[in-house]
């Protein structure tokens, strides 16, 4: 399950930065104005984002969840991942945002427009993902 895991992660980051850099640039075109700088942001975040998410999919791997030795995957457990991702998320994109645009009103503001939108992306997306069995070799379902 070890060697499985790492693909999984691995196209878990991949599929999750690709609707993710989507919503970045709309939000920061939307938000600036301007489309150059919405592009900007947007291809700066593939790098720092997708190693920041591996890192923290790997992180929530090791965490155990378990009950009589059965892992639980829950949808509590995915709401706190949740946060826990967006808040390293916002904190990044505010940065990139407010350093690309000039202005930290800027990052600031596209900052909180991803804090909602994210977080429901994100929702979806690790809910997906755990009916996907890519990387699994062996799992225990709950509801």
């Amino acid at each position: 399950m070890k060697d499985q895991s790492h693909k999984r992660h691995i196209a878990k980051t991949i599929t999750w930065r690709i609707i993710g850099t989507f919503d970045t640039i709309l939000l920061s075109w939307i938000i600036s104005g301007d489309a150059t700088i919405g592009l900007k942001i947007g291809m700066v975040e593939v790098i720092t984002k997708m190693l920041l998410y591996y890192f923290h999919e790997r992180a929530w791997f090791k965490i155990n969840f378990s009950r009589e030795g059965v892992v639980l995957e829950s949808r509590k457990r995915h709401i706190v991942k949740t946060f826990t991702w967006r808040l390293i998320g916002t904190i990044d994109t505010m940065i990139i945002a407010w350093i690309i645009s000039g202005n930290p009103l800027t990052g600031l503001k596209i900052g909180f427009a991803e804090v909602v939108t994210k977080m429901i992306l994100y929702y979806f997306h690790e809910r997906a993902w755990y009916k996907i069995n890519y990387g699994l070799s062996d799992r225990h379902k709950s509801k």
